[in-house]
């Protein structure tokens, strides 16, 4: 008797095993839901926008910017540059390129910026031959004080060397402006 009493309850146990298997399988599924991709959301526009005119001096620059902001904290994005320099019976340049930038908000009034500019300059002297084509090269690492959207501080090239470049002196206050 207890030989059929052992196969009936193994049977039993194999049955109640695979209905709970069952069971944990099914509530192991989550339902597929839809989710809205909000890349363009954590993406914000900025830039410069530059014009001088005087006696004799044209300088005309244009510098659009994109970010995506990875939370609150970091931030990471791309620029072009471009900018027409004239002075009158001089000299006339244009200058060309792009950037890449970093930005880290460490807390939110505070913005630390490291950003690697390559600029293409085109020189030419007026009343003589001269002409000079070369890249000019930039790593800025900057900080500034940040309300909201605008960002003010000063950045300080690493790679400057004097006499050489597009820049004058190898420190540079900004105002970052980001919609």
């Amino acid at each position: 008797m207890k030989t059929k009493v052992l196969p009936v309850f193994i049977k039993r146990l194999t049955f109640l095993f695979l209905l709970l298997m069952n069971c944990v399988n099914f509530a192991q599924q989550t339902p597929v839901t839809e989710t809205k991709n909000d890349f363009w959301s954590d993406v914000q526009f900025g830039g410069g926008l530059g014009l001088a005119i005087g006696s004799g001096f044209t300088n005309i620059s244009v510098s659009p910017t994109a970010i995506y902001n990875f939370n609150e904290y970091v931030s990471a994005g791309a620029g072009l540059q471009y900018s027409y320099l004239k002075d009158r019976d001089f000299y006339s340049s244009s200058m060309y390129g792009g950037s890449i930038i970093g930005l880290i908000n460490p807390i939110e009034e505070f913005q630390l910026s490291v950003e690697l500019e390559q600029l293409r300059v085109n020189l030419k002297a007026d009343n003589s031959t001269f002409t000079d084509d070369f890249w000019n090269t930039g790593l800025f690492l900057g900080a500034g004080y940040r309300m909201d959207n605008v960002t003010i501080g000063a950045r300080y090239n690493v790679l400057f060397v004097e006499d050489k470049g597009v820049y004058g002196d190898a420190f540079m206050p900004f105002v970052r402006v980001f919609f």
